[in-house]
């Protein structure tokens, strides 16, 4: 159940914690700086060509001590100086955030500090507010990430709209996915990234799936090039070796492109020209370069995170941690762990 409470505005020495997927990782911010910010990435997946959820529960077991140990270490914290602390609430697998939460409700009734639970995707929003350049409210961001794909007017830290997203997979999937059927390792998306940089993204022509309004889909486009790698093996069982360069290339433009198309609508809509993205699929090379050449010819002003603040970490967690803090909005020991938690509900499970 979420609360409002007093708190010292002048000190907020945050531990935060990330567990909600494959990653473990501790952050220590102090009035709203990250003194440190470590992640353990979970290796063992790369066996199974995805995420194993009992696995990934497991490997955080074993990672989140050492690891809040090290981001205490190095921030130069002790746990005595902390104001409070913080885990991802949700989205992300249950498991895995069970493992979090439970070992920040007991750090928080060990110390009496006050526990603040956070939504994954808010977080990756307020990534930006990091370091510097930050954006300035109103600003839309694009976040995109394995789970989620969605456009967001964000109008202040804890105020935020969502305008368009995905009516089935995620940006992320597809990537990966698409990745597997070229043969590509585990994890997918980068590794079609890098390919993607030597090819023609001419080459091959994909379609582009076109939904109402702000909404996207990427269902469409997996089927499309399951079909397309289909027919030309039947014919050269070597298609995919010897060309996949530019089956990167392609595939990557036209994901990008479906992904900025709805950018650009979205900016004319809203009359918005602080642009940010986020989340994991932000590293992506691509992506990221594309949305500099958009700016550029529609003056808007953008806003890339670095690459370690894209992916999943606990900078971020501690971030949004921060503001919630400042608002006075903390939790108690009776608030679960969700799943599917969606963006912008209140914390009153």
């Amino acid at each position: 159940m979420r609360k409002s409470t007093a708190t010292d505005a002048s000190s907020s020495v945050i531990l935060a914690v990330e567990s909600s997927c494959d990653e473990t990782s501790a952050a220590i911010s102090k009035n709203g700086e990250i003194l440190s910010n470590i992640v353990a990435t979970q290796a063992v997946h790369e066996n199974y060509g995805g995420v194993v959820p009992e696995l990934a529960s497991r490997a955080h077991q074993q990672n989140i001590v050492p690891i809040v140990h090290q981001a205490l270490q190095k921030a130069n914290i002790t746990k005595t100086m902390l104001n409070a602390v913080a885990y991802t609430q949700g989205p992300g697998l249950l498991g895995a955030l069970l493992v979090g939460s439970s070992f920040v409700k007991s750090l928080a009734w060990g110390l009496q500090i006050p526990l603040i639970s956070v939504n994954h995707m808010q977080a990756h929003i307020l990534a930006h507010f990091i370091e510097s350049p930050r954006p300035q409210f109103p600003f839309l961001c694009l976040t995109v990430s394995g789970g989620h794909t969605q456009l967001v007017v964000v109008r202040d830290y804890l105020a935020m709209e969502i305008i368009g997203e995905t009516m089935d997979d995620a940006v992320g999937e597809a990537f990966d996915k698409i990745a597997k059927l070229l043969g590509l390792p585990y994890p997918g998306g980068p590794h079609l990234d890098r390919s993607a940089q030597q090819g023609n993204p001419e080459r091959f022509s994909f379609p582009a799936t076109s939904m109402p309004e702000l909404n996207f889909s990427f269902s469409g486009i997996k089927t499309a090039v399951l079909y397309f790698l289909r027919d030309q093996l039947k014919h050269n069982k070597q298609f995919i070796e010897e060309n996949l360069s530019d089956l990167c290339a392609s595939v990557q433009s036209t994901l990008i492109s479906m992904l900025l198309e709805k950018v650009e609508a979205a900016a004319s809509q809203t009359g918005i020209r602080e642009i940010a993205i986020a989340g994991g699929v932000s590293a992506n090379s691509g992506l990221r370069s594309q949305l500099q050449v958009l700016a550029t010819q529609k003056q808007w002003q953008v806003y890339i995170p670095k690459i370690e603040y894209c992916t999943d970490n606990a900078a971020m967690i501690a971030m949004a941690a921060h503001y919630q803090y400042l608002a006075g909005l903390t939790d108690t020991l009776a608030v679960s762990p969700n799943p599917r938690l969606k963006f912008g509900s209140e914390n009153n499970d």
